[in-house]
């Protein structure tokens, strides 16, 4: 039987890998290409070498901004989400009444969408900051914390979840036999349940660290840069490049690919970090 499956194994897969090919290998590896080009369309690009990638870094100085303001915010909110949706999770899965309610309830900010998000939290914060005479425009520092408290309040409760699946699956056992060899809470938290929930640990920081760098619809909605593009991320610095900047299609795609370079590298660094720290169960 499994060698009969095996026989026909490629014409179950070739679907796939062709709409992988066609979705995402071919634009990836065009977009490669094009980076390396001045262009308006695919079809009169002109090879202009590394040029556009030195413009990206020396035209102006909105990239390398968006650069450090997205890495400030996605370490902030790597830190805030884990933290306070690990601290969650630990409160609900000490047998309350009414947790099921509450997870639904902190689960649910998370279902909604990005350009209806960033229009809710504009209002809510411009709306306590007029009674100080100013806006999230007003001040960078503003627009960031502005975004770290829309992206806490959207993934909270995602990882949350994620958390309670992991504590959950601690063996009953184990926290036994630490509490009869007279384990107190804290000592119960660093050697048993965090090790316990490092697999958790690593998918929450992956999202958490993804979802932070290619954010774009709450930051547009939200700030829109302002001031001074001064709060725009990366992801819409690219897109403000690509699209209000006539000539600079090429430099747009040069800072897409920097982009992914950045992002794929930082992913693969945090995946061999956590995943070293895993506790085979």
């Amino acid at each position: 039987m499994e060698k009969a499956l095996a026989k026909y194994f490629p014409v179950f897969v070739l679907p796939t890998l062709a709409a992988f090919a066609l979705a995402f290998v071919i634009p990836f590896l065009m977009g490669i290409y094009l980076s390396f080009t001045e262009f308006t369309t695919v079809t009169n690009a002109k090879w202009v070498g590394i040029a556009n990638y030195v413009r990206a870094f020396t035209a102006n100085k909105e990239f390398v901004n968006a650069l450090w303001f997205t890495v400030r915010f996605a370490v902030v909110s790597i830190i805030t989400v884990n933290v306070l949706s690990f601290a969650l999770a630990m409160l609900l899965t000490q047998g309350l009444k009414g947790t099921n309610v509450f997870r639904t309830v902190f689960f649910m900010p998370n279902l909604i969408g990005g350009i209806v998000l960033g229009y809710i939290w504009q209002i809510i914060l411009n709306g306590i900051l007029y009674y100080f005479d100013v806006t999230l425009a007003f001040d960078p520092s503003y627009g960031f914390w502005g975004l770290i408290i829309l992206m806490n309040w959207q993934l909270i409760g995602y990882m949350m979840i994620i958390y309670i699946a992991g504590i959950q699956n601690i063996p009953g056992e184990l926290t036994e036999a630490a509490r009869v060899d007279g384990a107190n809470r804290r000592q119960m938290l660093t050697n048993v349940t965090i090790p316990m929930v490092m697999p958790a640990i690593t998918i929450c920081t992956f999202l958490t660290m993804t979802n932070s760098f290619k954010i774009f619809d709450q930051n547009l909605v939200l700030t829109a840069g302002a001031p001074s593009k001064k709060t725009a991320m990366l992801a819409l610095d690219i897109y403000n490049t690509f699209y209000v900047r006539t000539g600079f299609e090429g430099v747009g795609q040069a800072k897409a690919v920097i982009f992914f370079i950045l992002v794929a590298g930082i992913s693969f660094i945090q995946l061999y970090l956590t995943r070293s720290r895993e506790v085979e169960q």
